[in-house]
């Protein structure tokens, strides 16, 4: 089959995104902005409108909002929508993936299955056990909210955080388990996580650390130290893992986290295939690693280089061809809402060699820069969303800082280039 003949097939059985996620969904609408005229399928596990995850953990989650569908017209932006289709193949060869009505052919796939979370070992099926990544998990959370009941959190991540910050608010006795000796200890280090972990206390919340669950049975959990608490309800939030699963012998190449391993154009390891979000790492040139970013950010901005990148490669756009592919090499971003403080942050801050504080932790708001070579890399702000805006266009320039007026919070970070 000659290329001309592919590139016609490919642009007559159009783009399959599996995914209704922030992902999925951007990846639709950019193709359409960016002048896809072929058609474009997007598959959704879910039977629910596609909708933000962010809000399920405030809005949604404290009945102030019914639900955080996108404002998409998929039907005006001829955007096919097939909702409650489980994929459960890829069949490269055939150009098609399976689901349980059927298979899908594509012409080009975009993998954007985002990822599941982990379920705490002998907890499956237990009653008031609960997960909270889905508007279903949101509206069974709602009336335990409401009723005030007493709530175990087990695991003391970003989630955690901004679910017992819901609890508290919704007036819930809040206990909160973390079998690490720190709250975040997967991604912060001790230092900085220190006085995040004293937020716990303050809002009332009472948090065991180093304390692992040894079993949960229904209206209580146990721990491994013998210790016996009450529980109305269990949220579990101890991570996430890339959803997957169906992949398995497609030839599409897997990490050991279990993600789809893309490429710095998001292109898999199968031709004519991209994965982008939740579901897939990439390399960062920026920062000399392979990254596997878990936030809303990440599934906003790898879409436009998906996009970009099938009509760069020639099969359908207005434009097709007239750009070189893109490489994705974002600064990540992301943030975080708990206990009354806005929390955020940009960057990788793996191989820095500096730490600065910019303020006192112990005080409303502060800041904390990494350097590596003199050079910003990331930054975490709480409460100084200015520190955060200045700090990632700092990381993003690459240009050299003075260490020393960096830690000078009265110092904007924009004026403390070399």
């Amino acid at each position: 089959m000659s290329e001309q003949t592919q590139q016609t097939e490919h642009t007559r059985r159009g783009v399959v995104v599996v995914g209704a996620g922030m992902a999925g969904v951007q990846t639709a609408v950019a193709l359409r902005e960016q002048g896809w005229t072929g058609p474009v399928t997007l598959l959704g596990a879910e039977p629910h409108q596609p909708y933000d995850r962010p809000p399920l953990s405030k809005a949604v989650l404290l009945g102030k909002a019914e639900d955080s569908a996108f404002d998409v017209d998929f039907e005006g932006l001829d955007i096919e929508l097939r909702l409650g289709v489980e994929v459960t193949g890829l069949r490269p060869a055939a150009h098609e993936v399976d689901t349980e009505a059927g298979p899908v052919p594509y012409g080009v796939l975009v993998l954007a299955t985002g990822a599941r979370p982990l379920t705490l070992p002998g907890a499956e099926g237990v009653p008031g056990v609960h997960l909270l990544r889905t508007l279903d998990d949101a509206a069974r959370l709602r009336p335990v909210l409401a009723a005030g009941s007493a709530v175990v959190v087990v695991g003391a991540g970003w989630i955690g955080a901004e679910f017992a910050t819901a609890a508290r608010e919704a007036g819930c006795e809040v206990t909160v388990v973390e079998a690490a000796d720190r709250v975040l200890a997967g991604a912060l280090p001790a230092e900085v996580a220190e006085p995040m972990g004293r937020w716990y206390a303050q809002a009332g919340a009472a948090l065991l650390t180093g304390a692992r669950v040894a079993s949960v049975e229904e209206g209580r959990v146990l721990l491994a130290d013998g210790r016996e608490l009450a529980a109305g309800a269990v949220v579990v939030g101890i991570g996430a893992r890339p959803a997957t699963d169906w992949l398995a012998g497609s030839g599409v190449e897997l990490g050991p986290d279990g993600a789809v391993v893309a490429d710095e154009h998001l292109c898999t390891s199968v031709p004519g295939v991209y994965a982008v979000g939740d579901c897939a790492s990439f390399p960062s040139g920026r920062y000399g690693a392979r990254l596997l970013v878990h936030h809303w950010d990440n599934a906003l901005q790898g879409p436009r280089v998906v996009a970009a990148n099938i009509l760069a490669a020639g099969s359908g756009g207005a434009d097709a061809g007239a750009d070189a592919e893109q490489r994705y090499d974002p600064v990540p971003y992301f943030w975080s809402e708990q206990f009354g403080r806005f929390v955020q942050y940009a960057g990788h801050h793996g191989a820095a060699d500096t730490l600065v504080w910019r303020g006192d932790p112990a005080a409303a708001t502060w800041s904390v820069c990494w350097l590596r070579d003199g050079r910003l890399v990331a930054v975490l702000a709480v409460g100084r969303p200015r520190d955060l805006a200045q700090g990632r266009r700092l990381v993003e320039s690459g240009a050299q800082v003075d260490p020393a007026k960096v830690a000078d919070p009265a110092t904007a970070l924009k004026s403390t280039t070399v």
